[in-house]
């Protein structure tokens, strides 16, 4: 049985498939992220910890924005 929770549309996001924009829908299923096109049914996952875990190494911090 699949259950998804918490529906939200993420604002400015564009589909990397059909290119359309506000079409982005973020949702938990079976305890997964997912983000799906309402437009074409496009899907992406939430990465593997290992893998953003690996894609995240390389990054090195230019500077901390502090506003007075």
């Amino acid at each position: 049985m699949t259950i998804r929770k918490k529906k939200r549309f993420i604002a400015g996001a564009s589909c990397p498939k059909c290119k359309a924009v506000d079409t982005m829908m973020l949702f938990l299923e079976n305890n997964v992220e997912k983000v799906e096109c309402v437009e074409c049914g496009h899907q992406m996952l939430q990465p593997e910890a290992q893998i953003s875990k690996a894609s995240r190494a390389a990054e090195q911090v230019i500077g901390v924005f502090k506003p007075e």
